[in-house]
């Protein structure tokens, strides 16, 4: 329980310090003295997010602090216990905002994080305020006080997983998809040129070599004729160099008897006359392998239009033409690859669907079930708040889509982020009106009795040890308000009940009661608050909130009244 509060520097407040109990505790005054300012203080030490709005004019730093009875299977001090905090004399909180925006948390004087602030303070208190009132109007929110009810967040946040898994492959999916796309549209193109490319056959500096080739088909017939007419010449005709000198050789060997000088001379003779007809055997043998047919250049010059042809076509040289078949052998294989990819991810999605499918299924009864339990406790809560003749019902609805983007049943309903229901709380508050939207039907007074409701209901499900009503009188009097203050007495029996109110009727069922008035002290705004301890201070405070500023006798006897049915 809230034990005690401590404000300082805080939007009006300079220095404040409440003491509660752990029963029914209200906080009156005037419109504007400041009873807001305490539930906003209250906020920022749950972990709401602080401004340097909300430090006192003039001052660098607003302090507030708060101190929390625990028990020692609480879930604050589990976590507490789990960081290495000791919780065993209870838990203080506190929060220093200076004026430049900055704020500070500690946590049992350790310096802390609003991370940790907001998983200790989760179920320390509740806050009831005119935000929740008009939050309650919103469908949106309906879902979340659903499943605060059935106690499905863990079972929802299974599916949130599932479903915050599944969305980005999908994603992944259709990427590639599109890439396999895109890259089919020119497969086709890509499967034509590496083909055009292979069937081909070059080999390396082959456009070299035909060119080679082909200056030789050229001139075939003179370089025929040349190796003929030298065959000739050396070796075949009468009178040929060979057979010129082989007389010169003959007459020299003869005359070598007379001057072995010229045996040498003679044998050199003998070595020029083997090397003609060693070049006359090539020359023979080169002349027979001259292509004179004009077939083999067309061919050659074929083979060069074709290599040529490639070359243009991929690169400008045959090293460019490689690298390119080389290139688009990689793009055919990565859309195979592509492919393979898509198939794992599908296979992945598919499993992770019918998870999401079972999870969300089960989610969806367990939340009919409580959705029909919710609406018959809200009902019976309805009937004690003078709404006796009113109809509550929580209604479901799914979406059925076609889109293949989105995550569905068998049936093609849609599963979203938190499954596959679609929640709105219906009102009738009268006999024979049709159940319609809380925002289209309901009134303000309605709305405060709803939210009071509501939070009777979820008080019993949810470890809450205070609740906090900001305004809960808003729009309501007369035999009303003392239902609702007798609603707030009946909750104070399981919780700690803190609550503002302007109505004397709600009021009198506290058992503490703390008036907040605003004084202005040379040229500054204070507020106070006084425990009104003593029965005279309670009974002069009801009047006022009956009569106003003019207290009458009648006022104080009626005050005295209402507080001894109140129980005071």
């Amino acid at each position: 329980m809230l034990s005690e509060l401590t404000i300082k520097n805080f939007a009006i407040i300079d220095d404040v310090r409440i003491t509660f109990k752990n029963e029914f505790s209200v906080l009156t005054g005037e419109t504007g003295a400041g009873k807001s300012i305490i539930i906003q203080a209250v906020n920022l030490l749950l972990g709401s997010r602080a401004s340097a709005d909300l430090v006192r004019s003039g001052c660098d730093n607003a302090e507030l602090e708060a101190f929390f009875d625990i028990d020692d299977r609480s879930r604050a001090f589990l976590i507490l216990k789990d960081q290495g905090i000791d919780g065993s004399d209870g838990l203080i909180i506190r929060r220093i905002i200076s004026s430049s925006g900055k704020s500070r948390v500690f946590i049992n004087s350790r310096q802390s994080t609003l991370d940790l602030l907001k998983q200790v303070t989760f179920n320390l208190a509740g806050i009831s305020s005119q935000h929740a009132h008009q939050g309650l109007l919103k469908e949106e929110n309906h879902l979340d006080i659903l499943d605060e009810f059935a106690g499905t967040q863990d079972l929802k946040n299974e599916v949130r997983n599932l479903y915050q898994t599944i969305v980005p492959l999908k994603k992944k999916i259709r990427k590639l998809q599109e890439s396999l796309f895109a890259k089919r549209k020119e497969q086709d193109f890509l499967e034509f040129q590496t083909k055009e490319i292979k069937e081909a056959v070059i080999l390396p500096n082959e456009d070299e070599d035909l060119e080679k080739q082909r200056e030789s088909l050229l001139n075939a017939s003179k370089i025929f004729e040349a190796v003929n007419r030298s065959i000739h010449e050396i070796h075949d005709r009468e009178g040929s160099v060979f057979e010129k000198l082989s007389f010169l050789k003959n007459n020299m060997e003869k005359l070598s008897t007379a001057d072995p000088r010229l045996e040498k001379i003679t044998g050199q003779f003998s070595s020029t006359l083997f090397d003609l007809q060693d070049i006359a055997s090539e020359l023979r043998d080169f002349s027979s392998s001259i292509d004179l047919d004009p077939a083999s250049l067309e061919m050659t010059d074929q083979r060069l239009d074709l290599i040529s042809r490639l070359k243009r076509k991929y690169g400008g040289s045959l090293e460019a033409v490689f690298d390119s078949y080389e290139a688009m052998q990689e793009k055919l294989s990565q859309t195979t690859m592509i492919e393979s990819q898509i198939k794992t991810f599908e296979k992945d999605v598919q499993v992770f669907i019918e998870g999401i499918r079972q999870k969300a299924n089960k989610l969806s009864v367990l939340r009919k079930t409580a959705g029909q339990k919710l609406s018959k406790l809200a009902k019976n809560e309805l009937d004690s708040l003078e709404m006796g003749k009113a109809k509550f019902e929580v209604a479901f609805s799914r979406q059925i889509t076609k889109d293949p983007t989105d995550i569905t049943t068998s049936d093609l309903e849609k599963i979203s982020l938190d499954g596959m229901d679609r929640i709105r709380f219906l009102l009738s508050p009268n006999p024979g009106e049709a159940l319609k939207p809380l925002v289209k039907i309901a009134s303000g007074g309605e709305l405060s009795r709803i939210v009071l409701a509501l939070k009777a209901v979820l008080s019993k499900t949810k470890s809450l040890e205070t609740l906090i009503f900001d305004e809960v009188d808003a729009g309501i009097g007369g035999a009303t308000s003392e239902k609702v203050g007798l609603k707030l007495k009946q909750l104070s029996q399981k919780h700690q009940v803190i609550c503002i109110t302007h109505l004397a009727q709600i009021a009198k069922y506290a058992e503490n009661q703390f008036r907040i008035s605003k004084n202005v002290i040379n040229g500054r705004t204070f507020t106070t608050i006084v425990p009104l301890a003593e029965p005279e201070a309670r009974i002069e405070e009801i009047a006022r909130m009956i009569g106003g500023a003019k207290i009458t006798n009648a006022t104080l006897t009626h005050a005295k009244e209402l507080l001894e049915q109140g129980g005071y």
